[in-house]
């Protein structure tokens, strides 16, 4: 796996939105159509999408399972991978989107309540298929959207996962998501050297500089959403820069 930059598509009552810290109301985008802006990032040349069910991550409700279902029809033919993240609490949850082809489910809440249900998973679909995401804010992983905290850290429970089956790790710097302020590369750096797994950065990219930074990481790939859709800078420029040697 090259390094790759994922767009995001963060759904928030049906709207496609970017928070600022996940914080609800905070949205600094909203855009009626989600269907439509994941079809523009495969035309921009996206390889991979990141589908966030926030009213799922937030209140437990996967209010926009329908959409998310439309997208995976709609974009998979097209020839991109999709991963898909967002309340999903229990195995169920997780079956009935890889079954509908989803490439990836991403479990949060649930890995952390139940962390059996992460081996189980993986017993059933495959590692590949099963990514863990951690979610840090002033070095503790938090939960449920974000709302609670956890005694764990990234490190912690990024091997706990690894040792259960998950096949990569998403992982969040909340301290710097949606502030348009850069990244804070130290706690990605320190969970790539931890894992073996693939590692997923998120969290604060505003630069190209950025992506040049965490690329530098070790990180497998990094999941944008403000800054793209803020216009700091396009998916083709993202691409094209990546895709230099270091």
């Amino acid at each position: 796996m090259n390094f790759e930059v994922i767009p995001a598509v963060d759904m928030r009552n049906g709207k496609c939105v970017q928070l600022v810290q996940g914080v609800p109301g905070s949205e600094m985008v909203s855009i009626d159509d989600p269907v439509a802006v994941a079809k523009d990032w495969v035309s921009q040349g996206a390889k991979t999408l990141h589908l966030i069910d926030l009213d799922g991550a937030i209140d437990g409700k996967r209010n926009n399972a329908p959409i998310i279902e439309k997208i995976v029809e709609q974009c998979k033919p097209l020839g991109v991978e999709i991963q898909v993240g967002g309340g999903i609490r229990s195995f169920e949850n997780a079956a009935d989107l890889l079954k509908l082809g989803v490439d990836r489910v991403i479990l949060s809440t649930a890995a952390i309540n139940n962390p059996q249900l992460i081996k189980e998973l993986a017993d059933a679909f495959g590692s590949e298929h099963i990514n863990v995401a951690l979610d840090s804010k002033n070095g503790k992983v938090s939960i449920e959207g974000w709302q609670k905290q956890s005694q764990f850290t990234a490190v912690e429970m990024g091997i706990k996962f690894e040792e259960l089956g998950a096949g990569s790790i998403l992982f969040t710097n909340i301290d710097s998501e949606g502030l348009l302020q850069g990244v804070n590369t130290t706690p990605t750096e320190e969970l790539v050297k931890s894992v073996s797994i693939p590692v997923i950065a998120s969290g604060g990219v505003t630069s190209l500089d950025d992506l040049i930074a965490l690329k530098k990481t070790g990180a497998k790939a990094v999941v944008v959403g403000s800054a793209l859709y803020t216009g700091k800078f396009t998916l083709p420029e993202a691409i094209n820069i990546i895709s230099e040697d270091l």
